[in-house]
């Protein structure tokens, strides 16, 4: 009974993210659209051209690994010293002023119609073909308490606009840790040691992990080694922002 409880919770929950998600997008199909930074018409755009264009990119010199902004676009010290257990990492942005404000909008102010202006801007940054697109997994907690996972909205359109197949289910966030966020550099990769469990096989398979922002990369290091243990031969990082060393 306990079960069937908690298959009826998932799916009702489902069509819940599912309804709001079409709701946000007629809305702003209905609606004059405006440009979410200052405010200009635009085109059924969140961002007008003008900002678009003055967005942080990530730079094209960057470390292919971790994409930290380099010299050259060769493999940084860092990854050299000390490989992460990812293959590399890919991102739109750096993660600072004006872009932080719409992820922290898209996240916490449940703006779900950004989803597509995050994947449409990190599309044209893909290079590397991978075969599936798993998005990171938000605890039970925090995805009652959020509402959405904003990686799975934004894997959902980049799926649509590459082909790539959707994987939402192989992993699950199966510890509830403190908030990366709100913890010390040195402190992240232990805070999220055991938190994620992959349930299916990826034997010779290589993928991609999307979530919003890389920040020391424990995370997606942490989601790696699990999916390496389910057969990934390649995993990837699939970032809308990078965020650069204090």
């Amino acid at each position: 009974m306990r079960f069937a409880s908690s298959v009826i919770a998932r799916s009702l929950s489902n069509r819940t993210r599912a309804v709001l998600n079409t709701c946000a997008r007629l809305v702003q199909a209905a609606l004059p659209q405006h440009c979410i930074l200052c405010s200009a018409g635009t085109a059924g755009r969140a961002v007008c051209d003008a900002c678009y264009t003055k967005l942080p990119w990530l730079p094209a010199l960057h470390c292919p690994q971790c994409a930290l902004p380099t010299q050259s676009e060769s493999l940084c010290g860092a990854c050299l010293s000390d490989p992460p257990r990812f293959d590399a990492v890919r991102a739109a942005f750096i993660y600072e002023w004006p872009l932080a404000p719409l992820i922290h909008h898209y996240k916490y102010a449940g703006n779900l119609a950004l989803a597509r202006f995050f994947a449409h801007a990190f599309t044209a940054s893909i290079k590397a073909p991978v075969d599936a697109i798993i998005p990171m997994p938000l605890s039970p907690q925090r995805l009652r308490e959020r509402g959405f996972n904003q990686a799975v909205e934004i894997a959902r359109e980049v799926s649509s606009v590459t082909g790539i197949a959707l994987l939402s289910g192989a992993c699950r966030r199966v510890r509830d840790s403190t908030p990366q966020a709100g913890l010390p550099w040195s402190a992240r990769a232990k805070n999220i040691r055991g938190a994620f469990v992959c349930d299916i096989d990826l034997s010779g398979k290589r993928v991609a992990v999307l979530d919003d922002v890389l920040t020391t990369g424990s995370t997606l290091s942490e989601i790696a080694r699990n999916l390496r243990k389910a057969g990934a031969m390649e995993v990837h990082g699939w970032m809308m922002a990078r965020t650069l060393p204090r």
